[in-house]
């Protein structure tokens, strides 16, 4: 029996019709697993940005407790946090506020607080600016090794930390008059340094919970004494140190003093550096009275007028 065409041709169209309902429904099935995925994939971005923040954020928190260069080491993969040490040639820097704590007896917490956080601010830029790798703050002292965990050879290191301390020095003589104007200080701050170069064990030092980055061994404990022994808003350097920087500096002549745990007396070298301020200061006097004055902030004539009255004032006292 033959079939008729148009049964045939209507099957057919059946058979297209239920094809594309198919592929129609397949297509909207995957259309919607497609905008699945897409909300998935979007939500999972999101998700990366806010603990890419969250990590930056912690990264930000933690650099202000290291300093850069081991903050970098670490957040590079170039350092792990682990109990690890090597043995390096550093040159070590030591400094400190003279006579702190009579100073801390004369402000409040606050006070204090805010003199300790500029002076270490003002001091702490200066270190950065010279490449040093500020290892510690205690209370008012300050230790910075130079050669870890970046070197720019034995001798520049010892350079660039000399360097540093002659900044120091001439930043404190910039801001005298600054502390008692800022702080109602009867005396403007006077800082001693001292430094020294040689092998030092430098690493991560602590147990598996807590680690500190540092450098300890007899080059340090020496550097240490040395700011010890060193004179209000001056710099004494190690006999390693000078060998290694005496063509870039003037120094005195050398000192030797007693070093305890040591049998040998330590050679001892003072850096002489300009002081612009006490430079252009001019101090005078007439009988009983006397001053101090920049030349920079008065004209020739002015000067002459008060070398005038003090000479007046001399006579008087004589007469």
């Amino acid at each position: 029996m033959t079939e008729n065409p148009e049964i045939d041709e209507l099957k057919t169209l059946k058979r297209e019709v239920a094809k594309l309902k198919l592929e129609a429904n397949l297509r909207k099935s995957l259309a919607d697993q497609l905008g699945v995925q897409k909300k998935i994939a979007d939500e999972a971005k999101e998700e990366v940005e806010k603990k890419s923040k969250e990590v930056e954020a912690i990264s930000n928190q933690l650099a202000k407790y290291l300093s850069p260069q081991i903050h970098e080491q670490i957040f590079s993969g170039k350092q792990n946090a682990e109990v690890k040490s090597n043995r390096k040639k550093l040159t070590v820097f030591f400094s400190d506020i003279v006579g702190f704590t009579s100073i801390s007896d004369e402000l409040e917490s606050e006070e204090i607080t805010n003199l300790l956080n500029f002076y270490l601010n003002e001091m702490s830029n200066i270190a950065l600016e010279y490449g040093g790798t500020i290892d510690k703050y205690i209370g008012d002292a300050v230790m910075i090794f130079f050669g870890d965990p970046d070197s720019l050879g034995v001798e520049q290191d010892a350079r660039k930390c000399v360097e540093m301390a002659v900044s120091m020095q001439k930043k404190m003589n910039e801001l005298i008059g600054y502390w008692g104007k800022s702080f109602g200080l009867k005396n403007d701050l006077e800082i001693r340094i001292g430094i020294n170069t040689g092998f030092c064990t430098v690493g991560n030092f602590g147990s598996d919970d807590r680690l500190d980055y540092t450098a300890v061994g007899a080059t340090v404990n020496l550097a240490s004494r040395l700011e010890g022994a060193a004179a209000p808003g001056s710099i004494l350097v190690s006999e390693d140190t000078f060998l290694l920087v005496k063509s870039l500096f003037s120094f005195k002549e050398p000192r030797e003093i007693d070093v305890k745990g040591l049998l040998r007396k330590i050679k001892l070298y003072e850096v002489e550096f300009t002081d612009p301020v006490k430079e252009n200061n001019l101090n005078l006097s007439g009988g009983s009275f006397e001053i101090n004055i920049n030349k920079n902030l008065i004209t020739e004539a002015e000067l002459n007028e008060i070398k005038s009255a003090l000479k007046g004032l001399e006579t008087s006292v004589k007469q």
